[in-house]
């Protein structure tokens, strides 16, 4: 089981590495293990859900507890790549209908991913990869 300190040390070393600059904190009542937040520039994470969602995914993937600490990271250090490097302005969420929500949400997710891919060491690229598949059945549970 990893700790808070664990997680705040992964998190200091692959911002530094990846020479990224945003503020970060634990919350307990975030229901995902980690949450960024592009107004704030803040990335939150909830350890207990982040190693129950270790639990859940280490048994397909095979990786330490670290490397998936950091793949969950790089997702969401996707959404800060995306959204930094495509400026969408999310007040038009607002004005859309559901179905032009949805297929505009559809794009930010699929960007962050694609984004977050592009800083995850080459060891790592497949696990990312089988992560990705199981996602958005993992977080249901959340």
């Amino acid at each position: 089981m990893l700790y808070i300190r664990d997680i705040e040390k992964i998190i200091e070393d692959t911002l530094q590495e990846h020479n990224i600059t945003i503020d970060y904190e634990f919350n307990n009542t975030l229901p995902a293990p980690m949450s960024f937040n592009i107004s704030t520039n803040m990335l939150k994470f909830n350890y207990l859900k982040i190693n129950g969602y270790i639990a859940n995914i280490n048994f397909k993937i095979k990786e330490t507890d670290e490397d998936c600490v950091k793949l969950i990271l790089y997702r969401q250090l996707g959404y800060h790549l995306a959204l930094k490097n495509n400026k969408h302005d999310l007040r038009v969420l607002k004005y859309f209908k559901d179905d032009e929500k949805a297929e505009f949400l559809a794009k930010i997710e699929n960007n962050a991913w694609d984004f977050g891919r592009t800083l995850v060491p080459e060891k790592l690229v497949p696990s990312y990869d089988k992560v990705r598949e199981l996602d958005k059945e993992l977080l249901k549970s959340y």
